[in-house]
C-alpha cells in the first residue's frame, strides 16, 4: 500500500521530470535550396517542398549540408511545412 502512495507522490511532484513521448514523423527528402541561418528547403519523398533547420547535434559536429544531400527530416504532426534535419545519409 505504501509503494502506491508513494508512486503517486512521484507522479504528482513537479521537481521529477516525466520523459516526453516523440510525436514527430521522420521523412527523407532531399536538399534544394540553401537558405540562411542553417535553414534549408528540402523537397521529401513525397513530393512535399518543407523548410528544415539543423538540429543541435548537427551544428555541434559541424556536418556540412549543401545542395542535392540527402536527409532525414523530422515533422511535427502540428506543422508540416517546417522540420528539423536530423540525419545526412552517405
Amino acid at each position: 500500500m505504501t509503494q502506491n502512495i508513494e508512486f503517486s507522490e512521484e507522479k504528482n511532484n513537479p521537481k521529477i521530470k516525466q520523459k516526453k513521448q516523440k510525436k514527430l514523423v521522420d521523412m527523407e527528402g532531399v536538399v534544394t535550396h540553401n537558405l540562411s541561418n542553417g535553414k534549408f528547403r528540402l523537397k521529401l519523398e513525397n513530393g512535399v517542398e518543407v523548410i528544415g533547420h539543423l538540429s543541435g547535434k548537427i551544428r555541434q559536429n559541424r556536418i556540412k549540408i549543401v545542395v542535392g544531400d540527402k536527409v532525414t527530416v523530422e515533422l511535427s504532426p502540428y506543422d508540416l511545412t517546417k522540420g528539423r534535419i536530423t540525419y545526412r545519409h552517405r
